[in-house]
C-alpha cells in the first residue's frame, strides 16, 4: 500500500544535504515566495494555524497557536529568539537526526520562515552532543545558506535579517526540556525553570522565545509552499500530516519511516518494519518513546495519533515505537528505563531525585530475586508521589508513567518475578516451557 510522502521525499539524492541538491528539488521556494512579494508575518502564522500542524517533540501542542503567543513587536520591542530542540535524547527516538543528516537545508528554511513569522532576531539550534554528523551537516548547511545570502543580514534583498547559531549539548537528557535547554544555552547548568513565566514572555536571556522541535519546523516550508488544505489531506482531522516513526526493538526491519498520522500501529509494525522478528508473538510495545509506557498487544491496532493513543491510556509522544517480543522481560525493560531516569534526573526536585532512585532500587530488587509481594503497592505509591505535575519539569512523570503502565498491564509478570525468584529463574523456566512446547 502506498502513502503520500513529503518529509523524506528529497532524501533519496546523494547530495540531498547540500544547497545544490536542496534547491534542485524546490528548496527555499517557500522562503523566496514569502519574501519576494512579502506575505505578512501574521498571514504565515495563520496558515500554520489553519494547517493544524502539531508539535512533533512530544506534547503535540498546535504550532501556529504557540507562535501566536509571542508578543506584538510594536508593543514589545525586545529582542526575540527561537530555540530549536534537537537534543533528541528520549530513549527510542531517532527521527530528528535523520532530518539533520539527510536534509538540513529543510530545517534551515523552516527556521527562517518561523523567524519571519514571529519577528525573530536569531535562532539557536541545540543539538544532542553525540550527533556529530547531523551537527556537522546542519552547520555546513547554515554556512552554505549564509554564503548564498539566505542567512544573515538583508536576506534576498528583502530587508529581513536573521542569524542562525548552533549549540552542541553535552549529553544531558534534562536539556531536552525546553527551559532546561534555555538554561544550557545561556551557559548555566541545565536545570528546568518553574513556569510561569513562560518562554514567550521570558525565555532566552529574559527575552521572548519560542521552542520548537526539529520535525515540527521541518514541516513548515512544505505547508507554506503547498498550502494548509494540502497538509490536511494527510493524517486525521485533529492530527494532520505525516510523521517520522522511528520503530525499534524486536522487529525485522527497524528504522525511521514516514507514515500518515492515524495509521494503526500494527500496520506500521507489519508493513514498514516487517513485523515482530523471528516469527515470534508481540508481548508489549511502547508507542512514543520510553516515557509513554508499556501497552499490551491488544492495543496494537490503535491509530498512531495524539487522541487515539491518549484514549488507549498512553501518549503519542515522539511517535517512536519500541516493540518487545514474547521472550522479552517487561520487568527488566522497566529496570533499564528506571536506571536511565535516575541517572538523568537533575536532582532539583526531591520527588524526582529520590523517586527515580527508589523506583530503580525496587525494580532491581525484583530483577535480582529479592522482590516481595508488597512491592507492587510500593511501586504504585512511589509513582503516585512523583506524578502527575508534582515537579518543575516532566522528568518525574516520565519515570512514573512507565511504572504505572507496568503495574496496570503487566502486574502478573512482577508477581512471577516475586514467586520464581528473579530474572534468571523466570527466564530459565520460560525456556524450559518453550522447549517442552516445541
Amino acid at each position: 500500500m502506498s502513502h503520500p510522502t513529503y518529509l523524506m521525499s528529497r532524501m533519496e539524492r546523494e547530495d540531498s544535504h547540500t544547497l545544490a541538491g536542496y534547491e534542485a528539488q524546490g528548496g527555499y521556494k517557500a522562503l523566496r515566495k514569502i519574501l519576494t512579494d512579502p506575505i505578512p508575518p501574521q498571514s504565515v502564522i495563520e496558515t500554520v494555524k489553519d494547517s493544524g500542524l502539531r508539535g512533533r517533540g512530544g506534547a503535540g501542542f498546535p504550532t501556529g497557536l504557540k507562535w501566536s503567543f509571542m508578543p506584538d513587536r510594536e508593543k514589545d520591542p525586545r529582542t526575540r529568539y527561537m530555540a530549536v530542540n534537537a537534543d533528541e535524547s528520549e530513549p527510542g527516538t531517532c527521527k530528528d537526526r535523520v532530518i539533520m543528516r539527510e536534509d538540513p537545508h529543510g530545517l534551515v528554511e523552516g527556521c527562517l520562515i518561523a523567524a519571519w513569522a514571529m519577528g525573530l532576531d536569531a535562532v539557536y539550534i541545540y543539538v544532542r552532543g553525540e550527533y556529530r554528523l547531523p551537527y556537522d551537516r546542519v552547520a555546513a548547511a547554515i554556512a552554505e545558506a549564509r554564503a548564498a545570502g539566505l542567512v544573515g543580514q538583508d536576506i534576498l534583498g528583502s530587508g529581513f535579517s536573521c542569524e542562525i547559531h548552533m549549540h552542541k549539548g553535552a549529553g544531558a537528557y534534562i536539556c531536552g526540556e525546553e527551559t532546561g535547554l534555555m538554561e544550557s544555552l545561556e551557559g548555566k547548568r541545565g536545570h528546568p525553570r518553574p513556569k510561569p513565566p513562560f518562554p514567550a514572555g521570558f525565555g532566552l536571556w529574559g527575552q521572548p522565545t519560542t521552542v520548537n522541535n526539529v520535525e515540527t519546523i521541518f514541516n513548515v516550508p512544505f505547508i507554506m509552499d503547498r498550502g494548509a488544505e494540502w497538509f490536511r489531506t494527510m493524517g486525521t482531522e485533529k492530527s494532520p500530516g505525516n510523521f517520522l516513526c522511528g520503530i525499534s526493538g524486536h522487529v525485522e526491519s527497524p528504522g525511521v519511516y514516514e507514515v500518515p498520522l492515524g495509521m494503526p500501529a500494527r500496520q506500521i509494525m507489519d508493513e514498514f518494519a516487517g513485523g515482530v522478528w523471528k516469527g515470534r508473538e508481540l508481548k508489549a510495545w511502547i508507542p512514543g518513546g520510553s516515557s509513554t509506557g508499556f501497552l499490551k498487544p491488544d492495543a496494537i491496532d490503535t491509530p498512531m495519533d495524539h487522541d487515539s493513543i491518549k484514549a488507549a491510556g498512553s501518549m503519542f509522544g515522539t511517535g517512536a515505537m519500541i516493540v518487545l517480543d514474547e521472550t522479552a522481560s517487561v520487568v527488566r525493560s522497566a529496570l533499564v528505563l528506571m536506571n536511565f531516569y535516575e541517572h538523568e534526573s537533575c536532582g532539583q526536585c526531591s520527588q524526582c531525585r529520590e523517586g527515580t532512585q527508589w523506583l530503580a532500587q525496587v525494580f532491581q530488587r525484583l530483577h535480582d530475586g529479592e522482590g516481595r509481594e508488597e512491592d507492587l503497592e510500593l511501586l504504585r505509591g512511589i509513582a503516585n508521589g512523583m506524578a502527575p505535575g508534582k515537579t518543575i519539569c516532566a522528568l518525574s512523570d516520565a519515570a512514573a508513567i512507565p511504572t504505572h503502565s507496568v503495574l496496570r498491564n503487566f502486574a502478573d509478570e512482577i508477581e512471577e518475578y516475586v514467586r520464581e525468584g528473579g530474572h534468571e529463574a523466570v527466564m530459565k523456566k520460560r525456556q524450559a516451557l518453550a522447549g517442552a512446547a516445541s
